[in-house]
């Protein structure tokens, strides 16, 4: 049996609720804001400016989470982190 004859065996049924305007574009808003910041990000990618945005906000919450569980300790442990991630990209440059 055909998945045809299956389906009219079966016999008629019932259409689900129509979406109403507000369910149909709640997606479609989610996905345009979705596709603007994908676009932003690969735009500040491109231009170099994404990744110095993320070292800098890893380096700033490093240093903040540093001073908080090590004090003076964890920030000069930071502060000697950074300075040798740039040695290392000047020498590897």
């Amino acid at each position: 049996m055909s998945e045809h004859e299956k389906l009219l065996a079966q016999g008629p049924r019932e259409a689900p609720e129509p979406e109403t305007a507000e369910e149909r574009s709640r997606p479609t808003g989610l996905k345009t804001a979705g596709t603007g910041v994908a676009a932003g990000g690969i735009g500040l990618t491109k231009a170099g400016i994404l990744g110095k945005v993320f070292l800098w906000f890893l380096l700033w919450h490093g240093a903040v989470t540093a001073a908080r569980v090590g004090g003076l300790v964890g920030i000069i442990l930071v502060a000697a982190l950074a300075a040798g991630f740039f040695v290392y990209r000047r020498r590897h440059a």
